[in-house]
């Protein structure tokens, strides 16, 4: 079973800037599809990045420009810089990570992902 342990959240002021991990216990980091979620009070669960095995990131419309998906395959890492963060962006961010079973990649749907961490909150005041 693998393991993702977050850490990096914290509170912010508005126009500040946070820095997400997330490690994971396999050593077959490499090879699985990783995206960041976060949950919102009262919301949905939305998918903020991804990354596919290959590097290709995505990201939600409205985290361009100012939230960067990196991972480092050596560290079992997957990271999420966040700058210019507005109150929206408060919530619960969780990494999820996994091999994926089909030739299709589906960045920002849930159950692509089979193992999820248990969050770290992110919390930023106007």
């Amino acid at each position: 079973q693998v393991q993702l342990v977050e850490s990096g959240g914290g509170s912010v002021q508005a126009g500040g800037s946070l820095r997400l991990s997330c490690v994971a216990s396999a050593d077959t980091f490499s090879t699985f599809y990783t995206a960041w979620f976060r949950q919102a009070p009262g919301e949905e669960r939305e998918g903020v990045a991804a990354i596919h095995r290959n590097g290709t990131t995505v990201y939600l419309d409205s985290v361009k420009g100012r939230f960067t998906a990196s991972r480092d395959n050596v560290k079992n890492t997957l990271y999420l810089q966040m700058n210019s963060l507005e109150p929206e962006d408060t919530g619960m961010y969780t990494c999820a990570a996994g091999p994926g079973y089909t030739s299709d990649w589906w960045p920002f749907l849930e159950s692509f992902y089979d193992y999820w961490g248990q969050g770290t909150q992110v919390t930023v005041s106007s």
